[in-house]
């Protein structure tokens, strides 16, 4: 029997030998494809950029240094230790009216409000500042704040509850509601009490009431139902003899890179630590570097870490006697202040300087009566800064150059408003006021009225 070759099995693994070399173009093809970028068709939203008309401005004041303890029968009681000497203006019309204290006995100066008005479109601008000097047997020194806005959240920085020292939270509410105040104390341990303040109403909480065995307590204060204006005050006995008052405003928000301006050496520090730069980091562990410039002249610098919601402590000692700019980056954000001695012995004073943030446009600054004072301009960016500098009252300014990474210091008058405009780029500034035994200082803030745009969508 003759067979025939096998045709039909050839043809078949033809077909198969073909079949696959087609998949795997194929698949080279789609592959191929997929790496290629393909058209795309997207709908971008209709957007514009618009900035809100200014609105009216808010300003609270402090009225009356409160002492606390003076009465034998009632430890808790609080009087007035001396009324606050007040420097305001606006750049319009503005209403003025007094917050009810229902916690303080005896004759005293109510807390002002102040409210300009923005008319026509345009901004409203409102100064205002208050100072103090005691000279009694449990308080000395002298201790001067900037009036600000209410806030829905503040950082106070500066407390203590060490042996000697009287701190109270003064928390005002110039609104129309109650607030609830949040206190939440960061230290060693952290907690959280809560406390009412009625409407167009201040009252005062003793920080040892809530912060109890922490001797550098940092504590935030979160406002509900109505924004709150929140200052520390300060003051300190060491042995018997008084040694220093202060009025510390809110450190303001937390941030990776802050700058303090104004910080003031006003006594060799070379055998005890009077500049002490107190930080918490906000959120989590972080790593800061401290550096401490006299003019762009770089004169120290730190690095010191920091455990997440633990305060802690950097002596910047070994500093001459002048006028330093302090810096401070970090990876997460963080809150700081810098405190300032005129010494440790008794009669001294004291000050706490928080953060000042960045000034872009036009404010007013309030210099209330004291010592020396001095605006402080510090420009952390890398071109030079024009500003101009012109009493409220109608006396001509000047104009002021600040060299890129810089800074300048000004002799200013006391009991004056001044309008300060910086042309491009921003400038941190700070008024310190000093004297024997006197030392108080305060940050500027950008204008309330200043608005950033926001986007919206039609």
């Amino acid at each position: 029997m003759t067979h025939k070759p096998p045709i039909r099995v050839a043809a078949t693994s033809a077909r198969l030998v073909a079949g696959a070399v087609i998949a795997v173009a194929c698949v080279a093809g789609v592959t191929a494809a997929v790496a290629v970028e393909w058209p795309s068709v997207t709908n971008q939203a209709a957007q514009m950029q618009v900035r809100p008309a200014a609105g009216d401005t808010t300003v609270v004041c402090s009225g009356s240094f409160r002492a606390i303890g003076r009465d034998a029968n009632n430890a808790q009681q609080m009087s007035s230790a001396g009324d606050l000497a007040l420097t305001v203006d606006s750049n319009g019309p503005r209403d003025e009216s007094e917050l009810a204290v229902p916690d303080l006995t005896g004759e005293f100066a109510a807390p002002q409000r102040f409210i300009g008005s923005a008319e026509q479109g345009g901004t409203s601008l409102v100064a205002a500042a208050e100072s103090v000097w005691l000279a009694a047997g449990d308080l000395s020194g002298l201790a001067a704040s900037a009036c600000r806005e209410p806030q829905t959240e503040s950082w106070l920085l500066g407390g203590t509850v060490e042996t000697g020292t009287s701190d109270l939270i003064i928390l005002s509410n110039p609104g129309d509601v109650t607030a609830t105040a949040a206190l939440t104390v960061f230290g060693s341990e952290q907690t959280t009490t809560t406390t009412l303040v009625p409407a167009g109403t201040q009252l005062a909480v003793p920080l040892a009431s809530i912060a109890a065995g922490l001797q550098q307590p940092v504590v935030r204060v979160t406002a509900t139902g109505a924004p709150l204006r929140a200052v520390l005050q300060s003051s300190l006995i060491r042995t018997l003899d008084p040694s220093g008052i202060d009025l510390q405003d809110t450190a303001g928000v937390p941030g990776t890179d802050l700058t303090f301006s104004g910080v003031q050496v006003v006594a060799d520090n070379a055998d005890s630590a009077v500049t002490v730069l107190r930080l918490l980091a906000a959120d989590q562990p972080t790593t800061a570097t401290i550096t401490v410039r006299s003019g762009a002249k770089v004169v120290q610098t730190k690095t010191v870490p920091l455990e997440a919601a633990i305060p802690a402590e950097v002596n910047l000692d070994g500093l001459d006697v002048g006028m330093y700019s302090v810096s401070v980056e970090a990876d997460s954000s963080l809150v700081g202040a810098v405190w300032q001695s005129t010494g440790v012995a008794a009669g001294s004073d004291f000050a706490w300087m928080t953060q000042a943030p960045e000034i872009t446009g036009e404010v007013f600054v309030a210099v209330p009566a004291g010592p020396a004072p001095r605006l402080h301009l510090v420009n952390r960016g890398d071109e030079d800064v024009t500003a101009t500098l012109a009493p409220t009252n109608g006396q001509a300014g000047s104009e002021i150059t600040v060299a890129a990474g810089g800074s300048t210091l000004i002799d200013v008058t006391a009991s004056t408003t001044y309008a300060l405009a910086v042309n491009g780029g921003g400038l941190h500034a700070a008024v310190a006021l000093a004297d024997v035994n006197q030392l108080a200082g305060w940050p500027l803030w950008p204008a309330a009225s200043e608005r950033a745009a926001i986007t919206v969508y039609p």
